[in-house]
């Protein structure tokens, strides 16, 4: 059980990792972007992305980047 869930917060870990590159070429950081960190304090931890708090603007060129993906 211990080597699955440190496979899933390494998983998360290179989830967090790839969104930060891929927003940050798109002129986009989310500064409280990582792991939740009670969800790792847990005795089996199931990692979410926790992807916090930003500025209006970078909200709105987050909207901008994601609805120019999806259309």
């Amino acid at each position: 059980m211990a080597k699955h869930s440190a496979m899933c917060v390494q998983e998360a870990e290179d989830a967090v990792q790839e969104l930060r590159g891929a927003l940050a070429s798109a002129g986009i950081v989310l500064p409280s972007l990582g792991l939740d960190p009670v969800m790792l304090a847990r005795e089996s931890p199931c990692p979410l992305v926790e992807l916090g708090r930003c500025s209006v603007d970078v909200a709105r060129r987050l909207a901008v980047v994601v609805a120019g993906v999806a259309g």
